[in-house]
């Protein structure tokens, strides 16, 4: 179980990231996160997903700030934090047993989890199974997949195109998963975290790690989460942004499953792409803060 992680000289002078890095232990390999102290009693727990890191939630922090603690970690395998180096390292059960353990490690409760792609795949049934460290959740752009319901087709061209394409370029292809045009430093701090390709592992085979047969490992776990979620009484605000082509046919089955997602505004980010947060972040951020004061 080989480690790696980028080191500190690429992400010097990220634009409009100013936070420093701290590192737990989750099992061996070490996570990095941010950790913004806020003006209010809120904790925010911002979750990332394929293939971006913490860098994706700095449109919104100043504002969920306003109001609270917030808690961006880089998954492991992304951003700051360790890499396995062999693709079979990354399993569902690991990489969900890492947010659990950071989770526990930070000792966060009264959480508002705030998760899009992956982030919600391992947030949400670490939420499910630690009910009483959860507040409300967020989802954005994500789903629960537990291999019962097909994925669209671009969704396998991406999947394909990740384990397989040399040149797979993670800087360009969050360029493509937003409506904005990145600039050109922005691009460069979404590819720092992959200086070659013994840093790749976990970008190219995450995709294929999204349970789309109910026989492959973490479809249970998700499916269990989906069984608890059918009875939650906590808020629940899913917010999905209207031009994501790739979990846009989520967004009802989530408000569907959760009985107190219809109690919430039924809410579209208007020009928002795949990362939201980067399209619109100071949007979504003021409609998560409104979200908190009125529950």
């Amino acid at each position: 179980m080989g480690l790696v992680r980028a080191s500190e000289e690429r992400f010097e002078e990220l634009p409009g990231y100013p936070w420093d890095q701290e590192y737990v232990d989750v099992g061996g390999p070490e996570m990095a996160y941010v950790d913004v102290e806020g003006d209010g009693d809120e904790t925010f727990l911002c979750l990332h997903g394929e293939p971006t890191w913490s860098y994706l939630y700095r449109k919104m922090i100043p504002t969920l700030s306003d109001v609270g603690r917030v808690v961006a970690p880089d998954l492991v395998g992304f951003g700051r934090s360790d890499k396995f180096e062999a693709q079979e390292d990354y399993t569902y059960d690991r990489m969900y047993d890492t947010v659990e353990t950071f989770v526990e490690e930070l000792d966060l409760t009264d959480i508002t989890l705030v998760c899009q792609d992956w982030g919600g795949l391992l947030g949400l049934p670490v939420a499910a199974n630690n009910p009483d460290r959860f507040a409300r959740l967020v989802p954005m752009n994500t789903g629960l997949m537990d291999g019962t319901a097909g994925m669209p087709d671009v969704w396998h061209d991406f999947k394909d195109m990740a384990k397989e394409d040399p040149n797979f370029d993670v800087a360009q292809l969050v360029d493509g998963g937003c409506l904005s045009d990145l600039d050109e430093d922005v691009k460069a701090a979404y590819g720092a975290p992959f200086p070659d390709e013994s840093h790749m592992a976990g970008a190219r085979i995450m995709p294929s790690r999204v349970p789309t047969d109910p026989e492959m490992e973490g479809a249970d776990t998700i499916g269990d989460a989906r069984e608890t979620f059918a009875d939650w009484e906590k808020p629940v605000f899913v917010l999905f942004s209207d031009s994501d082509p790739i979990t846009h046919g989520a967004r009802d089955d989530l408000r569907d499953l959760f009985p107190t997602a219809d109690e919430q505004p039924d809410t579209w980010i208007e020009g928002g792409a795949h990362f939201l947060q980067e399209d619109k972040g100071e949007t979504v951020a003021a409609e998560i803060v409104d979200f908190v004061e009125r529950t």
